[in-house]
């Protein structure tokens, strides 16, 4: 990896950490942080915001991505998700396909856990046969 690159993911982790600060996770204390590079140029951040009719809950990614949207950015070009362990937390079926709407198969899905490593896959691996407009 390149020296821009391993600043891009730590920028990216750094985003995400910041945001995870800011969860509302009263319920579960499963505190997640994620951070969009979009296709502006720019860095969108969210936490997850748990309420107390579960269902009613929305995901970090979720919350990033309205983000995005709200400033005008319409692509998204990677994304960090922050774990509050030491596994990585991918975005769940929902979130999965919301990404997919603002993204690609190529579009790269970064997971870093509380010590700091992170693994990356792509949308494509994680949904495969996405469903889409086309």
């Amino acid at each position: 990896m390149s020296n821009s690159e391993t600043e891009h993911i730590q920028a990216l982790v750094d985003a995400a950490q910041a945001a995870q600060k800011q969860s509302y996770s009263p319920y579960s204390s499963f505190q997640v942080g994620a951070a969009i590079f979009a296709d502006d140029g720019n860095t969108y951040s969210g936490c997850n915001i748990e309420n107390v009719a579960y269902p009613l809950g929305q995901c970090a990614e979720a919350t990033a991505i309205g983000m995005m949207i709200m400033q005008g950015a319409k692509r998204i070009e990677d994304i960090m998700i922050a774990s509050p362990n030491d596994q990585v937390c991918p975005p769940c079926g929902g979130c999965r396909q919301k990404i997919s709407e603002f993204g690609t198969a190529e579009t790269k899905i970064h997971m870093v856990t509380r010590s700091g490593e992170v693994s990356t896959v792509t949308l494509g691996e994680l949904l495969p046969l996405a469903f889409d407009s086309l």
